[in-house]
């Protein structure tokens, strides 16, 4: 295992949500990232948006305003978030939030890209 591999599996020392329940910011021994509730929602790790391949993956629209309701330990090795629009069967593993924090611009822009090759909006 090389040290990223090794880095990535490092539990966060802090997840803390935002007063208006918007943002996560997920604070690591060497970095921290803020991640809006957004983004997480439509790069939830769930079956629901991943699919069970990646041609079955969704592209979720219409999720600017969601909120994050409820933030749930799962184990010692992730979080479940559940959010304002009723979804709740994304386990964010350490390694996971990591990720988005460190590739959140270019996995943003994919996702700003991909809602506008299929008509969608981030509004409702």
């Amino acid at each position: 295992m090389n040290q990223q591999d090794q880095s990535a599996t490092v539990h966060p020392e802090e997840i803390r949500l935002n007063p208006d329940k918007d943002q996560l910011t997920v604070t690591f021994p060497d970095a921290t990232y803020t991640l809006t509730a957004e983004m997480l929602r439509v790069t939830s790790p769930s079956a629901e948006v991943q699919g069970h391949s990646p041609s079955e993956r969704v592209t979720v629209g219409g999720k600017r305003d969601v909120k994050i309701t409820r933030i749930e330990p799962v184990g010692n090795y992730a979080v479940k978030l559940v959010f304002s629009d009723g979804h709740d069967t994304g386990i964010f593993s350490w390694s996971y939030l990591r990720k988005l924090g460190v590739e959140r611009d270019e996995i943003w822009q994919q996702y700003l890209n991909e809602l506008a090759e299929k008509g969608l909006s981030r509004d409702k």
